[in-house]
């Protein structure tokens, strides 16, 4: 296996960490879940737990998953749009900027479906979406700012999240199908009645954060139009995109660190460990007040992802790059140079999907019979992951990779 070496003033940890994230997004979990229906041991369940979001509050490592890939985005635009703006001028990479997330952000509708079903069946935010808008809003910051300014702004989201929905009154109801049907005496109410029943609540309370009782998806379900993933509310909205921000700035901020030339490795890497140390503490004390919630992108929930996100920048940053260990790694740098490719491509050509045709059927009801249920499982996601494996090196290998 070739070891690629990294294009210049481009990190190759970098790459082998969005690859070992996007491992996870494109199907990795389905085979611990397998192991675990095979083996049964504690060990097995933990690690199926881990890769299982949390219902409401509290961190699994799937629900670090979504919010690194942010955090890598913000450390890649240190380095993209540096040299952009070198080259170009700020107005000029401000406006890149602001068309590469447009384009993102279409390509993310595309992903959820696009115009497959009719208005206002579709879905507006996504996963895709909220990356783009992240992005760009970390992007712009990035053009025109300083770095203690940067952090500035990135506190200042934090804090101005919390506030809102600690201290901004709402309603005193909650979005739940059971909540609904009790309040409006139908089993499943329509949305025009669901509608009435919340504009007709005059109560209201403060320092909400329950599924369907916050401020972040009260205003999803009065403003965000379309399809909602969670029916009434979504968790990619409107208000917690105003924290996802701050995760791309806490990634840029780790980018500018790296990219000093007046530190060396072993001082980069004190600070990078130290800082995602501070933030864990942080944004666990946090937690303690507002909790971390995934789905509301809280902000307890950005300092404790990125502090993980941040240890593990440093932890490959010093195997890859500094120690010089990057054979097992080039599988993931096929992946991390070509995320949104594959990401699409698992959406489109579905892996899975693809799996059955080599190990479905009787393959898999005998490895079910012979090793145990989930054994079959187990070999789809094997096959699977082996299919966009091969994609990630047939692109990689012939230099194709989508840029946006």
């Amino acid at each position: 296996m070739k070891v690629p070496s990294a294009p210049s003033g481009r990190l190759m940890s970098l790459d082998a960490l969005r690859g070992f994230d996007m491992f996870w997004i494109l199907g990795a979990d389905a085979l611990v879940h397998a192991l675990s229906e095979v083996n049964g041991s504690a060990l097995a369940r933990f690690l199926a737990g881990q890769l299982t979001h949390k219902d409401w509050a509290g961190l699994a490592f799937y629900d670090l998953i979504f919010p690194l890939f942010i955090f890598i985005s913000g450390v890649s635009l240190t380095y993209s749009l540096s040299r952009q703006i070198a080259e170009h001028g700020r107005a000029v990479t401000a406006r890149r900027v602001v068309t590469r997330g447009l384009i993102l952000f279409l390509i993310g509708i595309f992903y959820s479906g696009g115009f497959t079903n009719p208005w206002p069946d579709m879905r507006l935010l996504g996963v895709l979406q909220r990356i783009a808008l992240a992005y760009t809003g970390a992007g712009l910051l990035f053009c025109f700012l300083r770095p203690r300014a940067l952090a500035a702004a990135g506190a200042a989201l934090l804090v101005g999240y919390w506030a809102l929905l600690t201290f901004l009154p709402i309603r005193d109801l909650q979005l739940d199908k059971a909540v609904l049907a009790q309040r409006t005496g139908v089993a499943n109410p329509s949305a025009a009645q669901v509608r009435a029943a919340f504009d007709a609540t005059t109560a209201r309370v403060t320092g909400g954060y329950e599924p369907g009782r916050n401020l972040t998806n009260h205003l999803d379900f009065q403003y965000l139009p379309g399809r909602k993933y969670d029916t009434y509310y979504d968790p990619e909205g409107l208000l917690s995109t105003l924290p996802a921000v701050a995760t791309c700035l806490l990634g840029a901020l780790a980018g500018l660190l790296l990219r000093r030339a007046d530190l060396d490795d072993a001082r980069k890497l004190r600070l990078l460990v130290t800082a995602g140390g501070v933030a864990l503490a942080a944004g666990w004390l946090w937690h303690l007040q507002f909790p971390v919630v995934k789905k509301l992108w809280t902000s307890s929930f950005v300092l404790v992802a990125g502090g993980w996100s941040t240890l593990l920048l440093a932890s490959f940053y010093y195997v890859v790059d500094v120690r010089g260990w990057r054979r097992w790694c080039v599988p993931f740098v096929w992946i991390g140079m070509n995320p949104i490719t594959l990401y699409i491509a698992s959406n489109v050509l579905r892996f899975r999907t693809l799996a059955q045709r080599f190990a479905g059927g009787d393959i898999k009801a005998w490895l079910d019979s012979t090793f145990g249920s989930g054994a079959g499982q187990g070999m789809l996601a094997i096959v699977g992951l082996g299919l966009m494996f091969v994609l990630a090196r047939f692109l990689h290998e012939r230099r194709i990779f989508l840029r946006v």
